[in-house]
């Protein structure tokens, strides 16, 4: 989906305005109902000795009444800042021509769905399908189901370098993070000062509302996009321009403010789960504790963790042998960790690692894997690759991992 048309100014400059056709079997009742019910003022009305047409604008809509037209009446959407102020509290009307008329809420407030847990993988071998999204970019699902629209996790690639047809947009979110996994691409954001160039191992979060603009991309550029709820609205803003003459990194958008991470100033520092560093990316912060983003890598030996078994893990479809009812390996012997946050989502960066989950078969997983483990339930992570390393997104940031 392009977003962007070269050819629109010129457009713009010869269109001079739109209409809407609906038809009418009594104009004089049609025209009673939408200028007294839903306020809209009548602008032409021909032929004046018995009037078959007339012209109504309001709302930021112009329509076109017409008698024994063809076309069937459709659906009228009014957006109201109190909805239950207009047509006496009634939301829903049917016009005398059979237009369907609803009146919502302009600014609905955003709704979270409740978490539907589930223990969950994707592996990037099963070839799940990459789908044509926004501004041409490549989508790929990495959480099946999307825990109940609680969040979207998707792995979205450019393969081409050079400019993205982007616009100045903004999305209605709770939390939204974008994390460049392979090249880089250029950024912009309102009130952050100048473009700059998001590199592998780099992160952003985007407050809510916050105008931005994917510039240009190198090839082959990769990043994994968090959203939360998954289902949420991306605004095109036809009057920002980006960047803003004001700097302003404190500001805060919908009481989040922004974060940028960068890979090159990190500092590692010992991680929840044993045998692993993890640099910290400051988002829980700049969250207010929505959310927190780590990266973490092994420390230790190829096979620590493990407590037997082979070092492969998986047979042809990519699952071991059955896990044991604690979290633990067929081996056993490994650190056995649950967490009590809310939803808690990994993707591999690099390298391959087991995943053995409570009552569930064990995962041989590698770099462009994905999981989401449930509150309360008992994993490890065996037979671990010297170079593994795994991007952690927890929702809410404060969470306690239990050692079992």
């Amino acid at each position: 989906m392009q977003l962007h048309d070269d050819k629109q100014s010129n457009r713009a400059d010869n269109i001079q305005g739109a209409e809407i056709r609906l038809p009418s079997e009594d104009l004089t009742a049609d025209l009673g109902f939408f200028m007294k019910t839903l306020g809209f003022r009548m602008d032409k009305i021909y032929p004046a000795d018995y009037p078959t047409v007339s012209v109504l604008s309001g709302h930021g809509l112009t329509i076109r009444l017409e008698q024994d037209a063809s076309e069937p009446p459709g659906t009228l959407r009014i957006l109201c800042r109190d909805p239950a102020a207009l047509a006496g509290g009634e939301t829903e009307l049917t016009a005398p021509n059979g237009t369907r008329i609803e009146i919502v809420q302009a600014d609905p407030p955003l709704e979270i769905p409740p978490t539907q847990h589930a223990f969950l993988v994707r592996r990037l071998k099963d070839n799940t399908p990459w789908v044509i999204g926004r501004a041409g970019m490549h989508y790929r699902d990495l959480v099946p189901g999307r825990l109940g629209g609680s969040i979207i996790a998707s792995h979205i690639r450019i393969p081409d370098a050079g400019p993205v047809p982007d616009v100045v947009h903004y999305h209605t979110v709770g939390f939204q993070l974008i994390f460049a996994y392979r090249g880089e691409v250029k950024l912009v954001y309102e009130d952050q000062g100048p473009p700059f160039m998001l590199k592998a191992g780099d992160c952003v979060i985007q407050p809510p509302e916050i105008r931005h603009r994917v510039l240009e991309s190198s090839e082959n550029l990769q990043v994994i996009e968090i959203g939360v709820p998954a289902d949420h609205v991306t605004t095109i803003d036809h009057e920002v321009e980006l960047p803003t003459q004001v700097l302003n990194p404190d500001r805060v958008f919908g009481g989040q403010t922004f974060c940028r991470h960068q890979l090159k100033d990190a500092v590692w520092e010992p991680w929840r789960i044993a045998g692993f560093e993890a640099r910290e990316t400051g988002i829980g912060k700049a969250t207010d504790g929505v959310a927190s983003v780590q990266v973490a890598r092994a420390t230790d030996g190829a096979d620590s963790g493990a407590a037997g078994g082979d070092a492969s893990g998986s047979d042809a479809s990519g699952s071991g042998t059955d896990g044991g009812p604690d979290g633990r390996s067929s081996g056993g012997g490994e650190q056995v960790t649950s967490h009590t946050g809310d939803i808690l989502f990994t993707f591999v960066m690099e390298g391959e690692v087991t995943l053995n989950g409570e009552n569930q078969v064990a995962h041989r997983l590698e770099a462009g894997d994905a999981y989401v483990i449930p509150p309360h339930t008992k994993t490890s992570l065996t037979d671990r690759s010297t170079d593994l390393e795994l991007l952690e997104v927890a929702l809410p940031a404060q969470f306690e991992t239990i050692v079992h």
